[in-house]
């Protein structure tokens, strides 16, 4: 009997497991245009539900940026291994990488008495400036 209920939990325990998914992915969709400029826009699906696209051009150049600035932007989804769509946007520029998802962590919000001093210093240096 003892034997019949080692085997019965050993089977339980590898039924029980994260199966392995051996389902070969493949391409959908696959676009890329790049139009040397600067400007390019490429796209790509995949059969497991996975979505990336990407796109790019380059600001006029100014004063400070004689070379002009590349701005990309694009997002990406997929799922997770629980089946939960992550979906993430982004864009990249002269202020840095800008990532935008419901996933993603948010900072707490600003105590009250911080951002009242917080309003007071900027408040100082705009009548600075003037």
């Amino acid at each position: 009997m003892m034997k019949y209920i080692l085997i019965a939990s050993f089977l339980g325990l590898a039924l029980a497991r994260p199966q392995q998914k051996n389902e070969e992915v493949t391409i959908l969709k696959s676009e890329h245009e790049n139009l040397g400029d600067g400007t390019f826009k490429w796209l790509s699906e995949l059969s497991d539900g996975s979505k990336q696209e990407q796109s790019g051009y380059l600001k006029p150049a100014d004063a400070e940026n004689p070379e002009g600035i590349q701005v990309i932007q694009g997002s990406y989804s997929y799922y997770s291994p629980e089946g939960e769509l992550i979906e993430l946007t982004y864009i990249a520029d002269e202020n840095g990488f800008q990532p935008q998802g419901a996933h993603l962590p948010t900072p707490p919000p600003i105590p009250e008495a911080i951002q009242k001093a917080l309003d007071i210093i900027y408040k100082n240096i705009e009548n600075n400036k003037a």
